[in-house]
This record gives structure tokens, sequence and C-alpha cells, in this order.
């Protein structure tokens, strides 16, 4: 018999006085509780119960005893609760790991509305230019931005897909003018993006095929909102996600280029480990994500598709 167990039944007969009361209260037989009792009593060395044939009392060590098992079972029960109500009420820290540039554009928005809704979690966000493994458990979900993702024991919970799209700014089109097809783009200062695990060259992909184009040895930034800038500040053409690119180009300060084309097509998932005894706060996150970004990126994909904010 486990060690809780018997305590409970100690607790049991220590209330109720005897040991048949406390086996009906407990609808186990008057031996079961007699035997767990002596269990106890063989583990810790020392008489609990004083038995006769017309009275049980507790021992000075039963009382001592009863006094600790009391605290032990009432932890283990607020443990137990405590538990429990993290598979049905969010609460706690919230570890979600993301790349910067979707974090920022994407993610930071939702984290203020969602701590408003689920006001007893906390997140913790990291943002890194490098997708990570939940290998370890650092962090509770990964949100991974891929063309495939690899395979894994997580659960990958599909959020949405983007792409990316060319651009410059007005500025930038009226003095060198605007490419009208890939290879033209030769003739252009063009602005790249640094990704270690990534080749330089732009992968264009259209209706009627593909094209790829390596830029030249322009200006170089490991960050999508830096190369925004650069773009804006008339420094060239460049390659953005359109969740990056939306905004500009409802500004006016950047037009789309080659709008037949797209590159960097990626899906967007949220890798956590097993549904199974998933934690609330865990699937009030990932819930919250599966309302809130398939609108989002169905907004961003109108705006680099809808003409007005086209280069011509």
């Amino acid at each position: 018999m486990d060690m809780i167990t018997a305590m409970k039944i100690f607790i049991r007969v220590a209330e109720t006085g005897n040991f048949t009361s406390a086996a009906n209260s407990l609808l186990l037989s008057v031996s079961h509780v007699s035997r767990a009792v002596s269990e106890l009593e063989s583990h810790v060395e020392a008489r609990l119960i004083q038995r006769t044939t017309r009275y049980h009392s507790i021992t000075e060590a039963g009382a001592r005893y009863l006094e600790r098992c009391r605290e032990i079972v009432s932890l283990i029960d607020q443990a137990t609760t405590e538990a429990s109500n993290s598979c049905i009420s969010p609460s706690g820290c919230l570890k979600i790991h993301a790349v910067t540039e979707f974090g920022l554009e994407c993610l930071m928005p939702l984290v203020v509305e969602y701590e408003k809704i689920c006001p007893a979690v906390h997140v913790d966000l990291t943002l890194e230019r490098r997708e990570l493994s939940l290998v370890g458990g650092q962090y509770d979900i990964l949100i991974a931005l891929s063309e495939n993702l690899p395979d894994s024991e997580m659960v990958a919970q599909p959020l949405g897909s983007f792409f990316s799209v060319a651009c410059a700014s007005p500025g930038y089109l009226e003095k060198y003018g605007i490419p009208k097809t890939v290879q033209e783009l030769s003739q252009h200062q063009c602005l790249r993006l640094s990704i270690p695990t990534s080749s330089d060259d732009w992968l264009f992909k259209g209706n009627h095929g593909s094209e790829s184009f390596e830029p030249g040895g322009g200006f170089k930034v490991n960050l999508s909102q830096a190369l925004l800038h650069a773009a804006i500040s008339d420094m060239g053409v460049c390659v953005l996600p359109t969740f990056v690119a939306a905004q500009a180009l409802e500004s006016g300060t950047l037009k789309r280029l080659l709008p037949e084309y797209r590159l960097q097509e990626k899906d967007i998932s949220a890798l956590y480990y097993s549904r199974r005894y998933l934690d609330a706060k865990i699937k009030s996150w990932i819930d919250f994500l599966r309302t809130k970004l398939p609108g989002a990126f169905e907004h961003y994909c109108k705006v680099v598709d809808d003409d007005r904010y086209w280069a011509k």
C-alpha cells in the first residue's frame, strides 16, 4: 500500500475514533484499515494507535505523526488541485520563442491583447533571428516560420502562411526607373537580408514558373525592419515579408515591384509538446492566435495584391 493512502486512512481512524467507523466512511473493510495502520507503524517503527478490545487511542508518537500526516496530505491535495486547474484555467508564466521580425510586427500587439483577456498569465517572449528547438523544455511554445517543418515529436498547429514581395520607394523609382522583369533588377541597387541559414538568391515564383536572381553586393542587414527603413530612405530595391511591407505600401512610402511574383512562401506554426494534459495557458494562447492571425495575414495579402500599391 502506498504511504499517502495509508496516511489518509490513519487520519480517518484518528478522526472517527476506531477502525470500524473509519472503514465505513472510506468504504473499505476493517481488515484493510487495520493493515494500513500496521504498515505505517512498521514503517516509522513506533506504535501510533493503542488498541484494546474496547477502544482505540492515539499514542503520543501517533499524535505527532498525525499532525505531520495532515500537513503532507494537505500539500498533496493542494498540488493536485493546482495541477488540475492548470489544464482548466490559464495562469502562470508562458514562455514563447519567435523570430524577431514576426514577433515585433505580429506577436507584440497580440501579447498586449492576450494579457488583458488572461491577466493571470504572464508572457515571457524571446525574440531571436534564429529558430530554436523545444528540446530541454526552455520554452512552452515555438512560433516557427518554415517552408517544410522538420520531423518532430512535437505537435505543430498551423496558424497561417505568408510570402515576401519586392519593393522600393517612390523616390528611388523616380530616380532609377521601375524594373519590369526580374533580370532588370541587375541594373538596380539591391538591399539584402542576411539570414545565415538561407541563400542570398531571390527566387521569384509566378504562374508561369520561377526565376532566380542573385542580387549584387549592396547594403546588407539581418533584420527586415532595418531593411524596410533602408528602402524607405531611397537606398534601393528590397524583398520584405508581407507583414512588414503591408503598412509601408498602404502609407505610400513603398511600392510593390513585379507583382506577378511571390518570394519566400512560408507556413506559420505553433510547436508545442503533446496534446494530452495540455496546460490551459498554452491552449488558450494557441486558440487566441488561431482566431487572430489568419485574418491579419489575409489583410496583408489583400494589401500587397492591391494594384493601387504597385509601381506603375
